[in-house]
């Protein structure tokens, strides 16, 4: 594939035609995966803080590893009975039905948000955080197992900060959706309730969901199959192996993910990540509601915060991530993750404030979602399927909410410390787990290159 884009809107051969006419509507169905993620993903705090309390989201991010446990298993005995977009159609339905419905209790006098008495007993704050908290794992890690399928690791190089950057603009029309629904009532003088905008925002989110399935579909018939083998020696291998008639079993994924080193430093990757963003989310969550007289104040502040994080990530991702990439090698790129964390938690060491910890949060998070996420996504590619999908949902479900859950803990424990120990406690654990973080993409970077280079499959001798 040609360097530059030229490819992509000039395509020159047959080849190039399907390849960009691939990325296009992968870009695509992306747009719509984040424009939908962004509405809720803000919906899943300030419908908590406001039903539940803001002081019960630590126990709701611990609670949410055993609730999501089930689902996981659900999900790999899905994997082993549907094609690989099939899959995405389901939870692209289960996502959109369940939005709706949400649509219509958070309207309900007692049961949403027009009871303004917050309360731990009150089950449908609860039930909405878990089912946003599996957004992740289920629809955006599915999307991306799909995207690991249908590429090789020259694809991924080539075209991941683009689909990436697809994605960030996707954030910022969701954002931009939510900012408007909460501004232009009060710039053309309209009563429009509270409840009546966070109605429209799930509707919205629903309608984003709903058009996924119809862009994979288009995708599934207008590319023809040869150009969505993607890493060659493992299609060899999975076709080998689906001729023989075997038929993998919904724990293999787990057994996988504790097995090989190669799984679990992918988990590790996510693992350090999430761990500081959490601690560091408790602390912006709590800045903003104290600044905020109202739940839409609040959501309001919150989306204009992630209007800014997909725009710095839209930056990084067609400037920084596609350059740096290109230039360098795989290896690299991992480590510059968490150096660049690192600096981060530096500044905030001698600009400790609350506009330096909202800044630094937006921008931990800009650089994993451009800049992080593709070369995490990109370590599956020389994997097998069981690996693809079953061990990343057991990373992206269970591990993830394993990493909040542990950043969690760490919050809760802080509120046992002195105010004069909290900054340099907290600061520690960062540094702690910072340094971890880089020896493990020193060695994942490593272990990509080797297996590349000999056109290996992680996971082949299973067989």
């Amino acid at each position: 594939m040609n360097i530059g884009l030229r490819w992509l809107f000039f395509p020159s051969s047959k080849e190039e035609k399907y390849e960009a006419r691939k990325l296009m509507l992968l870009s695509l169905a992306y747009f719509f995966v984040i424009a939908a993620y962004t509405l809720v993903k803000v919906l899943k705090d300030t419908l908590f803080i406001d039903i539940v309390g803001k002081e019960y989201i630590p126990w709701a991010k611990l609670f949410s590893m055993i609730v999501l446990l089930p689902a996981v298993l659900f999900y790999s005995f899905l994997v082993d009975h549907l094609r690989r977009y099939q899959l995405l159609f389901a939870y692209s339905l289960i996502y959109g039905v369940s939005l709706l419905i949400s649509m219509f209790f958070v309207a309900h006098p007692s049961i949403g948000i027009e009871n303004t008495d917050t309360s731990p007993f009150r089950i449908f704050g609860w039930f909405f955080y878990f089912l946003i908290e599996g957004y992740s794992p289920f629809m955006v890690s599915v999307f991306w197992a799909f995207v690991n399928s249908v590429n090789d690791p020259k694809a991924a190089k080539n075209t991941y900060s683009l689909l990436v950057a697809m994605s960030k603009i996707g954030g910022m029309v969701g954002a931009i959706v939510g900012m408007m629904v909460f501004a232009l009532p009060i710039y053309f003088k309209l009563s429009l309730s509270h409840v009546a905008n966070h109605q429209i925002l799930l509707g919205a989110s629903a309608v984003f969901v709903f058009l996924v399935p119809f862009v994979m579909q288009l995708l599934i018939k207008s590319v023809p199959g040869k150009f969505l083998h993607g890493y060659e020696a493992a299609y060899k291998f999975e076709k080998k192996r689906s001729q023989k008639g075997e038929h993998p079993g919904i724990f293999d994924g787990l057994k996988m993910f504790i097995k090989y080193p190669y799984i679990f430093g992918i988990f590790g990757m996510l693992f350090f990540y999430e761990i500081i963003y959490t601690m560091l989310n408790f602390m912006r969550l709590g800045i903003t509601k104290e600044a905020s007289q109202h739940i839409s104040d609040v959501t309001h502040a919150l989306f204009w915060q992630d209007f800014l994080m997909h725009m710095a990530g839209l930056f990084i991702s067609l400037i920084g991530t596609r350059y740096l990439v290109k230039k360098l090698n795989e290896r690299v790129c991992l480590l510059l993750v968490p150096i660049s964390a690192m600096v981060l938690i530096v500044f905030l060491m001698f600009h400790y404030t609350p506009g330096s910890i909202v800044a630094v949060v937006i921008a931990i998070r800009a650089i994993n979602y451009a800049f992080a996420q593709p070369l995490r996504e990109a370590l599956y590619i020389p994997t097998i399927k069981e690996m693809k999908f079953k061990s990343k949902s057991w990373i992206d479900a269970f591990g993830s909410k394993l990493s909040k859950g542990t950043g969690s803990v760490f919050h809760l424990a802080s509120q046992y410390v002195s105010k004069a120990m909290f900054f340099p406690v907290s600061m520690g654990i960062f540094s702690i787990l910072a340094i971890l973080w880089t020896a493990t993409a020193a060695f994942m970077g490593n272990q990509y290159m080797r297996v590349i280079a000999h056109d290996e499959v992680i996971g082949s001798e299973e067989e």
